[in-house]
């Protein structure tokens, strides 16, 4: 495991000017997934044994790392991102860190899930960032506290080996292990300082947990719902619009680019399960100029079945949201909903349950992934 070979390496001395023109950074295979770090679905980094610098929480942030060459504390220049102090050896003839120091931080996910890959950002981090990094998972039922996730009886396992890694950087890692993780535990080593930390991968949702609930939202991210392909993605993420919550400004939701032709936009969802949809819910919050005209959803039991629509196409207003009962429940494993012509909705929530299928199989993938 290691990271993509052109992002090691030292990184350049800021020069001024934009602080991000020598940023390095690559097109990740496993970008797609959703980010089960995220502090939209719950997560936090719980612990860390030093922060003296700069706090672990910014580890999470969205956005990309911010940068003020004149921005100084009473500890020194204050960063975006997690930094730690500088290690010393035992004793002035060997002043220099043993190869075992290393700091740590300790990460609860949003949702549990099977991790694709992860992305360790030291952006900005030019004389300061660790030698190497790795990362371990572990799986814990529960609200651990950061004193019982450090207990002996708790077993890591490695996602990311040692690994050198460069300045000013997106420095990423495919993880191949198809095991369901709760929380990480990101080492650096001997010291430094990390702006961004990004986990890449699919919710396992807990079958037991989805059943107790009865209805809820089948293609919700929290729940295991995913984006899997969007017509475009000029402005924001399709993953957007099944985001927990309302959303809270313009891109935090689905908007695409003005079209000059007769065609339409769309998304297309995969669900937690195939599932028995009852109502819809279309939110075009914070879009006013530039919301979807009309909308339809259509459903689909099976990668190979054919496309049924289910709301036909529909009337939209701005910053509106919209619910639709369905006269029947609707049988699915994916969905789509189409715009028409172009612009954008912040949200799309379909209510219902899982069928037994639906919960069979999804029970099978919960005991396979260890969840």
């Amino acid at each position: 495991m290691t990271a993509i070979p052109s992002f090691t390496g030292d990184a350049h001395p800021y020069g001024g000017g934009d602080p991000y023109a020598d940023y390095r950074t690559a097109d990740f295979p496993f970008t797609q997934y959703v980010n089960l770090a995220a502090r939209t679905l719950g997560a936090s980094v719980i612990a860390a044994n030093d922060e003296f610098f700069a706090q672990r929480e910014n580890l999470l942030m969205p956005g990309r790392a911010e940068f003020d060459p004149e921005h100084f504390g009473h500890k020194g220049k204050i960063m975006d991102g997690w930094e730690t102090r500088r290690r010393r050896g035992a004793s002035a003839e060997h002043p220099w860190p043993m190869a075992e120091d290393h700091d740590w931080a300790l990460v609860r996910l949003g949702a549990p899930g099977v991790i694709r890959g992860i992305v360790v950002d030291t952006a900005h981090f030019r004389g300061n960032y660790p030698q190497a990094v790795s990362v371990e998972g572990t799986s814990v039922a529960g609200s651990p506290s950061p004193e019982e996730l450090l207990g002996d009886d708790v077993k890591w396992t490695t996602l990311v080996p040692r690994t050198p890694v460069g300045g000013h950087a997106a420095n990423g890692f495919e993880v191949p292990l198809e095991q369901c993780f709760t929380h990480l535990r990101v080492n650096q080593h001997p010291d430094g300082g990390i702006a961004r930390l990004r986990v890449y991968g699919e919710v396992v949702p807990d079958p037991a947990w989805l059943e107790v609930l009865g209805a809820f939202d089948v293609v919700a991210l929290e729940n295991g719902g995913r984006a899997e392909d969007a017509s475009n993605l000029f402005y924001s993420p399709a993953s957007n619009t099944i985001q927990p919550g309302r959303s809270r400004k313009m891109d935090d939701g689905w908007e695409t680019r003005r079209r000059r032709d007769q065609g339409h936009d769309w998304i297309r969802y995969r669900l937690v399960a195939q599932s028995r949809i009852r109502a819809i819910e279309i939110d075009t919050a914070y879009l006013k100029g530039n919301s979807a005209g009309w909308a339809s959803v259509s459903v689909r039991d099976g990668d190979a079945s054919d496309w049924h629509e289910i709301l036909p196409r529909t009337r939209l207003q701005p910053d509106t949201n919209h619910r639709f009962v369905l006269p029947e429940p609707a049988v699915g494993t994916h969905a789509r909903v189409d715009i028409f012509p172009d612009g954008g909705i912040s949200r799309l929530r379909l209510f219902g349950s899982l069928t037994e299928a639906g919960t069979a199989a999804l029970s099978a993938r919960h005991r396979e992934v260890g969840g």
